[in-house]
């Protein structure tokens, strides 16, 4: 059998500014680069769906042919041209190789400059080219927006499990045994449903409740073929879609049917539960500070409202002001400032350089930082993951710097990168392990790598242009009723 295989990626905030552009899909933002044909298998070793789905299809007697791969950071709407292209890709590939299955590795919450459901229309426009008669398997992100058009144009989509997201190779892995199960002629029945509220990010930790006991839920009585999933959602992207949805396939209707509803009603009954508290910044520096003095790992901060793996764009100043003003010692990482880098590196080590760093337009607290700092480290930027999180992932951050203001130090990079993998760090000339605290410009993923080798984990709401609590945000276009979070006001 010929199984076609390719991946598109994005997680779209519709209130970010900042669009992805074709070139972030070619550098990949802090996930592996933009790659074509053969060369999808060098992604087999790393912790990303497509890895799972062609390790997993070694043991099969398939026929793989790569496509592409292509993902983002976490951005505004994905530009025009971007889209078009790669999905061209996509369909010009289906019409060549006349496939008798695919699969996609997708996120689900992707909105273009010109369509909100960025996978729904590259699924309905895959289908009109293959027929009904091909099976098409996707795996999707724990925060997509699971649409109607996305349900009912493929034969199985598979979510993940995990969040931080450390189970996407496992998840790639699901999604070639339920292609198996259709590419051997087995029905499977679908039955899904939408939650009435949006779960902030924050709250979907699978590290901890609510978050942690339903997803451990989800594999329960699979000996019976039932496979759930539950994404819950990204809550900002402003279309009427927007939302978590529980979803199923299962050969037996019924058994399918009880174990969803239980599933749904699990999730309902705990609303309370998935509402996100933050330390105001002056709060959790001084907890963190008191925390370090007698511990032998550092504090880890979460600056949690202008973290890019949720369309913040890393520039926020807030947390840097109340480090500097409270004179402890720390690291914060990393503020996307491509101009600062590039004074930084003409510089050279050792030098002081006045600059403006940093700065949010239109957001109070969030403006920019202007001090001398001293260019302490220099770095191209390469780094490779070590950390659960897409372990193996190369990424590059262009030029890079660790400048120094007081004993606080901060890092720089010329691409937006969410900091999640210590290896980040190492890039930045930075021994995590010797630091007091750590402030990151992240909201859970970090926790992967930083979480087992941290004395403490707190989050902070500093001013950034990502609210933690979506009832913040200035909803227009959610379908009426739909609460802008857990317990909160409903949608107009």
């Amino acid at each position: 059998m010929r199984i076609m295989v390719a991946g598109f990626q994005h997680e779209t905030n519709t209130f970010s500014a900042t669009p992805a552009t074709y070139d972030s899909f070619v550098n990949g933002e802090g996930f592996p680069a933009l790659r074509r044909g053969e060369a999808l298998h060098e992604l087999e070793n790393v912790n990303i769906a497509m890895g799972g789905f062609l390790a997993a299809t070694r043991a099969y007697d398939w026929d793989i042919v790569p496509v592409i791969w292509a993902a983002a950071c976490p951005s505004g709407r994905v530009a025009r041209d971007a889209y078009e292209r790669i999905t061209g890709e996509i369909l010009d590939a289906a019409q060549a190789i006349r496939p008798d299955a695919i699969y996609l590795d997708l996120h689900g919450a992707m909105a273009a400059e010109h369509h909100d459901d960025g996978e729904g229309e590259l699924l309905g426009r895959l289908r009109a080219v293959v027929g009904d008669d091909v099976p098409i398997v996707v795996s999707l992100d724990l925060h997509a927006n699971v649409t109607e058009r996305m349900m009912s144009t493929v034969d199985a989509a598979v979510g993940l499990r995990t969040y931080p997201h450390v189970d996407m190779a496992e998840t790639g892995s699901r999604a070639a045994a339920l292609l198996r199960r259709l590419c051997a002629g087995e029905r499977l029945h679908l039955r899904w449903k939408r939650i009435p509220f949006l779960i902030p990010v924050n709250s979907g930790c699978t590290d901890m409740g609510p978050a942690q006991d339903i997803y451990r839920s989800l594999g329960r009585g699979e000996g019976d073929g039932t496979f759930l999933s539950f994404a819950a959602g990204f809550p900002a992207t402003d279309f009427p879609e927007c939302g978590p949805v529980v979803w199923g396939y299962g050969s037996d209707v019924d058994a399918l049917r009880g174990r969803l509803d239980t599933l749904y009603e699990d999730i309902v009954r705990r609303e309370a539960d998935w509402q996100v508290s933050l330390l105001q910044p002056a709060v959790a520096v001084a907890e963190a500070n008191r925390m370090a003095d007698d511990a032998t790992r550092p504090v880890v901060i979460a600056d949690t409202q202008d973290n890019p793996g949720a369309g913040g764009d890393a520039r926020s100043t807030g947390m840097l002001r109340t480090l500097a003003d409270a004179r402890v010692s720390a690291v914060l990482a990393a503020i996307w400032d491509p101009a600062t880098a590039a004074a930084a590196h003409a510089a050279g080590t050792g030098r002081a350089i006045g600059i403006t760093l940093g700065g949010h337009p239109g957001i109070p607290g969030a403006e920019p930082f202007e001090r001398i700092f001293v260019v302490e480290h220099l770095s191209d930027g390469r780094c490779r993951f070590e950390g659960p999180m897409m372990h193996g992932t190369e990424i590059g951050s262009g030029p890079s710097a660790c400048l120094r203001i007081d004993d606080v130090r901060v890092g720089v990079t010329s691409r937006k990168v969410q900091l999640i993998d210590r290896s980040q760090l190492h890039m930045l000339g930075i021994r995590p392990e010797r630091e007091r605290i750590i402030v990151v410009k992240s909201s859970v993923h970090f926790r992967a790598d930083f979480g087992p080798n941290s004395e403490a984990v707190l989050v902070a709401g500093a001013p950034g242009p990502i609210p933690a609590n979506p009832a913040d945000l200035p909803w227009r276009h959610l379908r009426p009723g739909m609460r802008t979070s857990p317990l909160g006001p409903t949608a107009p």
